[in-house]
């Protein structure tokens, strides 16, 4: 028998390999061609689940790869342009995307692959526009996919004729638990459900000298089972170091296929009956790669349907499992509606809502920059980075929104205050981007292992909590309207700008006193500028708020519109 097997092992693991780089080298092509249509879909498309459901299993049909489609989905989240709702019927709607792949190996198809590979390296290779190119690139990796499989056929029919692997397979048919964790620990290895189920529907339709199938549709179902589960380790891998939902979204990836497996698991005899009823019985040892195929679409189909009402039980589940700071979690821009364009005013008030939640992170983000400059902490940096790349993505949409809002009538008021919202926007954005410049600067002295004098430290915390004081009263007077808060932000503005040149007098005596090297000289420097910045900034807030207050835009019922002007892009 181990002879047979390491005969066949080296072909096995080579037309496996080129199973997996086709099917991969389809994908991307597909991606090219249609990525940022689909992640397009993705992030519009999925108000509910669904709809999200529908998303889920179209993308996946496109792009060949639930693993990827969820780990574009553990992306989305964690940069806060999808809902975690909305993530877990994406999610959902892979596990029935994915089921194509095995369709298109039960198609008797392969018997053509070298001439799909061959027409698809002229055109990839040939042609020069880009679609037709990606188009050749997708034939390709198909008929490498197919070649890849004819591959472990040829490499499968010596074992059919061994005993000892025919008695090792029906081990495995009177062993269910043995065949979900083969399952799982082969697709967990290889990273590709896809390409263990091909295995298995090969193994399937591989005939005993009998004419019996290699292995039966009962030993089939949990080898199958099982690689819904280890595929989850992909989804699992992708969340290392995604956002608090992001790593909730791949969590609901496992829930999802373990629950699944395991309940359909006490149930396979029941489940093969069905897939037997379905295509007649016997099932023909030839159309057993049918059969698993079928399976494998009723199993995700059925486990879709009963995880769809159980979408916010899920949700609770995973915020359970994995508790953090919510206000890191909640980065989805709920609160923007295009269908309000119509409304000028609703629309803005839309976009403040957003911008409040922009301003919380900011709070957070001073709180964080205080931390990695103070103590010299990686981790307070990277969460600082974090923060950033999420300000800069809602300031984006933010300003994108408000823009399509001059397109409309707008009273002159709605006029003035829709510039004052956008300059909003870009000052509090420029805080995150300041805050940033600081995190970057204690990586640098963490790296180089420059220190600060233990005054420089006193006079760094005294300068936080002057522009700690600052951002609070700029949140206030921003997201109250309170003129006493703007007016206060301006004197504390002002106290900073004549703050700061004693703060730089007392640094150079400290540099001449020899009490601190050059560089750390430098890095404090840049550090105070980088503070007068941020204070600037909440400044021209707040100036925008009394701007707002005094013009009384909140109330425009009584001013006539302005003429349209068609917005260009400069």
């Amino acid at each position: 028998m181990w002879k047979i097997i390491l005969d066949a092992l080296p072909s096995l693991l080579g037309g496996l390999a080129l199973f997996i780089f086709g099917m991969n080298y389809m994908g991307e092509g597909l991606q090219k061609a249609a990525g940022e249509k689909m992640r397009h879909i993705l992030k519009i498309l999925t108000k509910n689940p669904f709809m999200g459901i529908l998303v889920g299993m179209l993308v996946t049909t496109i792009i060949q790869s639930s693993s990827a489609t969820t780990v574009m989905v553990v992306g989305f989240v964690s940069a806060g342009l999808m809902s975690l709702n909305q993530a877990i019927g994406v999610i959902l709607g892979a596990h029935i995307g994915t089921t194509i792949t095995a369709w298109l190996v039960s198609i008797k198809i392969t018997d053509y692959a070298f001439h799909i590979l061959a027409i698809g390296f002229v055109i990839y290779f040939f042609f020069k526009t880009p679609r037709i190119k990606y188009l050749g690139q997708v034939l390709f990796g198909f008929g490498v996919l197919f070649a890849g499989l004819n591959i472990m056929s040829a490499a499968m029919k010596p074992l059919a004729g061994s005993v000892e692997i025919q008695n090792l397979m029906a081990s495995v048919s009177d062993n269910r638990i043995l065949g979900v964790t083969v399952g799982a620990l082969v697709t967990g290895i290889v990273q590709s459900s896809s390409a263990v189920i091909a295995v298995i529907q090969k193994l399937a339709i591989t005939t005993t000298p009998e004419g019996l199938p290699l292995i039966g549709l009962t030993a089939a179902i949990p080898l199958v089972l099982g690689s819904n589960i280890g595929t989850t380790v992909t989804a699992l891998l992708a969340s290392v170091g995604a956002s608090l939902n992001g790593k909730r979204a791949a969590f609901v990836h496992v829930i999802t296929n373990t629950v699944g497996s395991v309940i359909f698991l006490f149930f396979v005899p029941q489940a093969a009956w069905v897939i037997t009823k379905f295509m007649g019985d016997p099932i023909p040892a030839g159309s057993m790669d049918v059969a698993i195929a079928n399976f494998h679409t009723f199993f995700n189909v059925v486990n879709t349907a009963i995880m769809l009402p159980l979408i916010p039980l899920l949700e609770k589940i995973v915020t359970r499992i994995y508790k953090g700071d919510e206000l890191l979690a909640e980065t989805s821009l709920s609160n923007i509606d295009p269908k309000v364009f119509s409304t000028p005013s609703i629309a803005m008030n839309l976009a403040v809502n957003e911008l409040k939640q922009m301003s919380k992170f900011i709070q957070t983000m001073v709180a964080k920059a205080k931390e990695s400059i103070s103590n010299l902490d990686a981790s307070a940096v990277e969460e600082t980075l974090k923060l950033e790349d999420i300000i800069d993505m809602m300031k984006r949409e933010v300003v994108d929104f408000l823009s399509k809002i001059l397109s409309r009538s707008l009273t002159p008021r709605q006029s003035i205050r829709l510039t004052g919202l956008m300059r909003i926007a870009h000052d509090i954005e420029k805080v995150g981007d300041h805050c940033k410049d600081i995190s970057e600067i204690a990586m640098n002295m963490i790296n180089s292992k420059t220190r600060f004098s233990e005054s420089a430290i006193s006079e760094i915390n005294d300068a936080f909590g002057h522009i700690e004081k600052i951002t609070i009263e700029m949140r206030r007077a921003f997201e109250e309207g309170n003129m006493e808060a703007a007016t206060n932000v301006l004197r504390l503005e002002e106290q900073f700008d004549e703050r700061e040149k004693l703060l730089r007098e007392r640094h150079i005596e400290r540099l001449n006193r020899g009490e601190c090297k050059p560089m750390a000289a430098i890095n404090f420097l840049e550090l105070i500028h980088y503070i007068e910045r941020i204070t600037d900034n909440c400044k021209n807030v707040a100036e925008a708020v009394m701007d707002d207050i005094s013009r009384k835009l909140f109330s425009d019922a009584d001013q006539k519109p302005l003429p349209v002007t068609p917005v260009t892009n400069k």
